[in-house]
């Protein structure tokens, strides 16, 4: 079994490497979210459009808060070097 990784030895390069492929991966998310509402329509189904709507909206949101909180975290290490 692996052991989980201690956050607290994280070197700063480790940590500018994970906020950069975090934010790569949902930077993809986003674009493929994206990439379905105009598909949306095509199911003819009022019902389930407002509902796929819906739901994408909210991925939208959860990918931003993700993007949001890597932000936080770089303004935060920028902060405490200087």
């Amino acid at each position: 079994m692996c052991e989980p990784l201690d956050w607290l030895h994280l070197g700063g390069m480790e940590r500018k490497a994970a906020i950069q492929n975090i934010r790569e991966q949902a930077n993809q998310i986003a674009a493929h979210v994206t990439a379905i509402h105009p598909l949306v329509p095509g199911l003819a189904d009022p019902p389930t459009q407002g509902e796929l709507l819906k739901a994408l909206y909210e991925l939208t949101k959860s990918v931003e808060v993700v993007k949001k909180q890597l932000l936080r975290l770089e303004k935060r290490d920028d902060s405490a070097v200087v």
